[in-house]
């Protein structure tokens, strides 16, 4: 298989029957472990994509329903494409109060940088979902589908589009490589320091394309200032409420449905230190799915489309591994693992 075609989907769909929580406070978590001190919530990543935008979110209904007893403080650290937040992570070994929130990068950044970490430095806690990209353009350019707009890529020659993404051979680049190989097109990558800023880059025009994650870029799509032109996923996103006077997340096709076959999903997932016990990974993996019973949770998936896919557990543990592998294959086609030579 090409690695460039297809990033499998692990793991089952959550029930979408989960019970609402009341108005009634939830009661904090009170059997075994807890913490005796304020919890880092570390993102390894800029303020205003959509891992800072899920701590946060995170981090607000800890708080509304009482759901521990220590305040949970959001620290981005951002530096080195996420590498700073996970050595900070990696140097705790055995501190139970200190928490990351994982995406790609968990695999792109030691890969293409040669830091060394690796996610088995880390404890998994809990995948809390699987994110979509999208293939985003200004709502103002005349491009109806993702073939209207590679054939202008193609028109327009070598480099003379560029797509705008966050950082450098992380995800969006990745997706950005696939499409140039699975088309013969040629952008000039174009990075930010968040997904929040490469959906503002769009709005003004400074960038032809992106491939934000829904979260990133629905507010501007709701404002009619983006437009959707397909999801990097092997079916449609579910949800059907229009977000738009017209459009739904599921009226956008998948890209392969528009000739552009390629898939990408993005881990969105907790971890801990390494050298924790059972008792301290047992306590967050209560806390967050107490999180995810929540309305605020459940608004939250809805409004960024994402894949709710949720896992635990050796389950979880095989499956990073198994999107470990994917990556190392994904990147080394695109020539963008440490010292490798194009």
């Amino acid at each position: 298989m090409n690695p460039f075609t297809s990033v499998s989907r692990f793991g089952t769909l959550i029930s979408a029957g989960a019970a609402l929580l009341g108005a009634v406070t939830v009661p904090a978590l009170a059997q075994g472990w807890q913490p005796t001190k304020t919890v880092e919530f570390i993102v390894p990543a800029g303020t205003g994509g959509g891992a800072d935008q899920m701590a946060r979110a995170i981090q607000g209904i800890v708080a509304k329903y009482n759901l521990m007893k220590q305040p949970m403080v959001v620290i981005n650290k951002r530096g080195g494409s996420g590498a700073e937040g996970f050595l900070d992570v990696k140097s705790s070994k055995g501190d139970p109060h200190k928490i990351i929130i994982t995406l790609s990068n968990l695999f792109t950044t030691p890969l293409a940088t040669g830091v060394p970490f690796n996610w088995r430095d880390l404890t998994p806690v809990k995948m809390l979902a699987l994110d979509e990209f999208v293939l985003w353009v200004n709502a103002d350019t005349p491009y109806k589908s993702a073939k209207d707009y590679i054939a202008a890529v193609k028109k327009a020659g070598p480099g003379k589009m560029n797509m705008g993404g966050t950082g450098s051979k992380q995800e969006d680049q990745i997706i950005t490589a696939a499409i140039e190989k699975r088309t013969g097109v040629k952008f000039t990558y174009i990075p930010f320091k968040g997904g929040g800023t490469v959906a503002v880059q769009l709005v003004g025009k400074h960038v032809n394309s992106s491939v934000n994650n829904p979260i990133e870029a629905v507010a501007h799509w709701r404002g009619g200032k983006l437009r959707p032109l397909c999801v990097f996923d092997t079916q449609r996103i579910p949800y059907k409420e229009k977000m738009t006077s017209t459009m739904s997340w599921h009226d956008i096709p998948t890209c392969k449905e528009t000739g552009l076959d390629v898939n990408y999903l993005m881990l969105r997932g907790i971890f801990m230190a390494g050298g924790v016990t059972p008792d301290q990974v047992s306590y967050y993996i209560n806390l967050l799915r107490k999180v995810r019973e929540t309305s605020e949770w459940k608004a939250l998936m809805a409004k960024g489309a994402f894949n709710q896919t949720s896992m635990e557990g050796q389950e979880y543990a095989d499956w990073v591994a198994k999107a470990e592998a994917e990556h190392i294959a994904l990147m080394k086609a695109a020539g963008f693992m440490a010292g490798q030579k194009k």
